[in-house]
């Protein structure tokens, strides 16, 4: 890790894995901005370790075949101490499987994510992608 990384806003850190991870389909980053013993609070992709990192690389897979053009937003940040807030805006078309065959329908959701991150490494994480918006966007509720 350069010094960079380690003095980057928390934010910062969250920005990269929206874009470089979940958008641009990117697993390598995850190895990068989190911490060797990271725990995921996120439902679908709790734990803690490598158990949690190699979940969390499955995720960025998984939604990256779903939506090949996803691109986030961040609308909303906050930080305190080790801590950071973030709003986001989610938007791509469904392409790939998710949770049924593609529809090829566009999608737009909101995202929070809260995570603690120390020298440039997320250490814990809590993400709440609105899911629900996601399925009835595509017909699927």
């Amino acid at each position: 890790m350069d010094a960079t990384a380690a003095t980057a806003p928390a934010v910062r850190v969250i920005e990269r894995m929206l874009h470089e991870g979940f958008s641009a389909g990117n697993t390598g980053i995850v190895d990068e901005l989190c911490a060797s013993d990271v725990v995921e609070h996120q439902f679908g992709l709790s734990g803690e370790g490598q158990e949690a990192i190699a979940k969390i690389k499955k995720g960025i897979s998984d939604v990256h075949a779903a939506f090949p053009d996803l691109v986030f937003t961040v609308e909303d940040s906050l930080e305190r101490g080790d801590t950071v807030w973030v709003r986001a805006h989610g938007a791509g078309t469904n392409s790939g499987p998710f949770f049924g065959p593609p529809t090829g329908k566009p999608v737009t959701f909101t995202v929070f994510d809260v995570a603690r991150v120390i020298d440039g490494k997320i250490v814990e994480h809590w993400g709440v992608p609105d899911r629900f918006e996601i399925l009835a966007r595509l017909g699927r509720l």
